[in-house]
């Protein structure tokens, strides 16, 4: 499914800051050598997870799920001298290329690379976060929200990508497979928890931006 009529997202990209050469390089690198280059934030949610990071302008991030490391470094874009991103991914086979990029980004002293399961990694984070950033199993989003919450400052965020989901979340409930329904159910626990403020911006594939009160 296409996010966007080809026209208006090419108008859109056309209207909006342009990547980074490293950050185009790894786009390109990551849709000739990757499989499912599809799950890549991308140019234009790149662009707005960096604005929203200068908006935030945090001292400590955590991404779970880094993929190629995108998302990553477009994060780390806005935040305050000396801070740090912590990013969890459960695949080491991607280790290499967002090593790669981290380094070329000369953010190898600011971004931590942790390989294993996020579930088991959360809870041996000691620091407390402004900003997360959860693009990883859709069937653990729940789980992630519930893990981080507490570590999550006061007026701190919560940013979850791929909510709307190819528009799958208002298909017949006879048709929605597992992801699905853990991503209607996520919506839901975020809309009914009133310790948040929360926005569903229909950004590519749907972010879910959350405030903590």
């Amino acid at each position: 499914m296409d996010f966007l009529p080809e026209e208006i997202e090419n108008y859109i990209l056309k209207n909006t800051e342009k990547e980074s050469s490293i950050l185009r390089e790894l786009n390109h690198e990551t849709w000739e050598k990757v499989l499912i280059p599809r799950m890549l934030s991308g140019h234009l949610q790149g662009r707005v997870l960096s604005m929203l990071s200068h908006m935030i302008n945090p001292a400590t991030i955590l991404e779970i799920g880094t993929y190629t490391g995108y998302s990553a470094i477009c994060l780390a874009e806005g935040l305050q001298d000396g801070g740090k991103v912590h990013t969890i991914d459960i695949n080491e086979e991607l280790e290499e290329i967002v090593n790669t990029y981290i380094e070329k980004s000369n953010l190898k002293s600011t971004v931590i690379n942790h390989i294993g399961n996020a579930i088991e990694i959360i809870p041996t984070l000691p620091e407390r976060f402004d900003l997360v950033f959860i693009d990883a199993d859709k069937t653990n989003y729940s789980n992630y929200y519930d893990l981080v919450f507490d570590k999550v400052k006061t007026g701190g965020y919560i940013i979850a990508d791929n909510v709307l989901w190819s528009g799958k979340i208002v298909e017949p409930t006879e048709h929605l497979d597992a992801d699905t329904i853990a991503l209607i159910a996520y919506s839901k626990k975020v809309n009914k928890d009133d310790r948040v403020q929360n926005v569903l911006f229909p950004i590519r594939d749907g972010l879910m931006i959350v405030r903590k009160k």
